[in-house]
């Protein structure tokens, strides 16, 4: 009988995730003026130069995922053995989950559920490690990015523009130098009391030797190009009047202060296109192309997968192991 309920309450759960997922984004997209103002802006363009782009945008998106997949899989190689095709699935599960939770929080949950229950919240510190990967380049560049613009926009003195940058290096050196001897924090955790009962759960950090590491970066490093060339392909094929080195460097710090702030996936595009129109105003007077192409990339890297993955929702078994050996 207890068995049954689980089943009964499995199932109810899943029901309830993918229709809450549903209904947040049709709340979200019928009152969505960007992505009007993006159907709007492809009325003059010939269909055939629509399909071949956004058609290739897509392609990316599918790319960017499957990279993400790559690295989890990679990531799970210290506890767990999985295929890529339940990497693939994770995912896009996870992708649902994030959708409707703040930071994507909810992706945490959408993976780790596809893993044996001993090892899911051990798969969370995986996760993190991966995310840690993506942030250490988000940062990077950004601070790159950042530099670039203060240079050409802000005329600031020249000692304060050489100390920004001396900040910036510090700042970078920091990150990759944090990334690359992550176990350091398996031991700064073991070192204070009220953490060391839950060294079982952290302890794989010090499993990711830099090797390791550096495979995971690249991945990373993978992802970045895929969804930064996403936008430039949209900024460069319906705004053609910004320099393409501008495009760059607006991406870049679109990414970084993006990812500074707290926010929900569905509610994530107004920061979006805030952040853009703000920074792009520099380079170009086309604000209603800069905050449509913006919402046109959410909805082709954000939305679309959060519905392909519901899906795989009703894959996971909250109570049991999915391993099919």
């Amino acid at each position: 009988m207890i068995s049954k309920y689980k089943g009964i309450f499995s199932n109810v759960l899943k029901v309830a995730i993918v229709a809450f997922t549903f209904w947040f984004i049709y709340h979200k997209l019928s009152a969505n003026t960007n992505l009007k103002d993006f159907t709007s802006l492809l009325s003059g363009i010939p269909v055939p130069e629509i399909t071949a782009v956004l058609s290739l945008v897509l392609l990316l998106m599918f790319i960017n995922w499957g990279l993400e997949a790559v690295k989890w899989k990679r990531l799970l190689r210290q506890i767990e053995i999985i295929t890529l095709w339940r990497a693939v699935e994770s995912v896009f599960c996870g992708l649902t989950w994030a959708v409707f939770t703040p930071n994507r929080i909810g992706e945490y949950g959408g993976r780790v559920f596809f893993l044996s229950p001993k090892r899911r919240i051990i798969g969370v510190v995986a996760m993190a490690v991966g995310n840690i990967g993506q942030m250490v380049l988000t940062n990077i560049f950004g601070a790159i990015a950042v530099c670039l613009f203060i240079y050409r926009f802000a005329g600031l003195d020249y000692r304060l523009t050489y100390a920004l940058m001396a900040v910036s290096v510090m700042f970078c050196a920091f990150f990759l130098v944090f990334f690359f001897n992550i176990r350091w924090l398996n031991g700064i955790l073991l070192s204070m009391r009220f953490t060391r009962k839950y060294k079982k759960f952290y302890s794989i950090l010090g499993r990711y030797h830099k090797k390791e590491l550096l495979r995971i970066l690249s991945l990373c490093l993978a992802r970045y190009v895929v969804f930064s060339t996403q936008y430039f392909i949209m900024f460069y094929w319906l705004i053609p009047e910004i320099h393409y080195l501008d495009i760059m460097m607006m991406v870049c710090i679109l990414f970084f202060v993006q990812s500074t702030l707290p926010s929900l996936d569905l509610f994530d595009i107004g920061v979006r296109s805030v952040t853009a129109s703000y920074f792009f105003s520099f380079v170009t007077k086309q604000d209603v192309a800069v905050i449509a192409c913006t919402a046109s990339i959410w909805l082709i890297n954000i939305i679309i997968p959060a519905i392909l993955g519901s899906y795989f929702v009703f894959k996971l078994n909250f109570f049991g192991s999915l391993n099919r050996r």
